[in-house]
């Protein structure tokens, strides 16, 4: 029998390696595991939510909650932006949202009528949550991580509004079926009014725009951190699991398609981290 030559063993040995073979630990690098579980507990979460809606003190808890979720999202885009426009982004998206939502709960203007219920708990002037930045900064900068890295600053504002508006179709069936918020006039999308998709377009493709022009060319020259896109994931996660156990069908397939969607692009953004010269980022792969 003819012995095989040593240097044809080396390549063998190395060929899957070298031709690009993903690792087994890949999915787990691309989720770490501290995501992975929050995303366990939120969906758990979503259950409880749906079953006991009145729990006694549920109003002061969502502060808390919500502010688990926002976090990845708050302390990525501060790292990708720098502290100075990271901090400009939130604060300018946050005032953004209070204004816009509290001109729409006072005039019905662009949403439709509709106004906030006690579950969000105290509300300025009687109009919007004091919680508001938690619950929306964190789904605009998501949407924007998504739709970032490459293209026009118009193409990018444009698809981050229409991101939004997909967005909102799973996030206003679940909150309304928890009288989070409650739209007295009812609509032909799970009771929500289709003004309120349109309110979303604008409001949307203001709040993308604002992410958008203060990251400048942090957005496409620097690599895009996957934390950008963890609290718009887990967020999702939860409203998957709210429409699922309110009997919402179609919002419930929504989310899932949209969890496929920011998943499959965390991957791709860990993966675009992994091929950079080591030392080139300032942050571990997946964080």
């Amino acid at each position: 029998m003819q012995q095989a030559h040593p240097v044809r063993m080396r390549l063998l040995h190395v060929a899957p390696e070298r031709m690009g073979a993903v690792p087994k630990t890949s999915a787990a690098r691309s989720f770490p595991p501290l995501l992975i579980a929050s995303c366990v507990f939120l969906f758990i979460s979503g259950f409880f939510l749906s079953r006991f809606p009145d729990v006694e003190g549920a109003s002061y808890a969502s502060y808390g909650f919500n502010l688990l979720i926002a976090l990845p999202a708050f302390i990525a885009i501060v790292r990708q932006f720098g502290a100075g426009r990271g901090i400009a982004a939130l604060a300018a998206v946050s005032v953004f949202g209070y204004l816009i939502e509290g001109f729409g709960v006072a005039t019905h203007v662009p949403y439709g009528e509709f106004y906030y219920g006690d579950p969000l708990g105290p509300t300025i002037l009687g109009l919007v949550p004091y919680l508001l930045p938690l619950s929306y900064v964190p789904l605009v900068i998501g949407a924007v991580a998504v739709v970032s890295g490459t293209g026009t600053m118009l193409r990018r504002i444009v698809l981050g509004g229409l991101l939004l508006v997909v967005i909102d179709g799973v996030l206003d069936p679940g909150a309304a079926s928890l009288g989070f918020w409650i739209w007295p006039g009812g609509g032909p999308y799970y009771g929500v009014p289709l003004s309120n998709f349109g309110g979303w377009l604008i409001s949307g493709l203001i709040a993308s725009a604002l992410v958008t022009w203060i990251g400048g060319r942090r957005l496409i020259d620097r690599p895009l951190r996957p934390g950008l896109l963890d609290s718009l994931l887990i967020s999702m996660v939860l409203w998957l699991s709210v429409c699922i156990f309110s009997g919402l069908v179609f919002p419930a397939l929504l989310a899932a398609a949209l969890i496929l969607l920011i998943g499959r692009r965390r991957a791709q953004l860990v993966r675009s981290l992994r091929s950079l010269p080591r030392g080139s980022v300032d942050a571990v792969p997946g964080s």
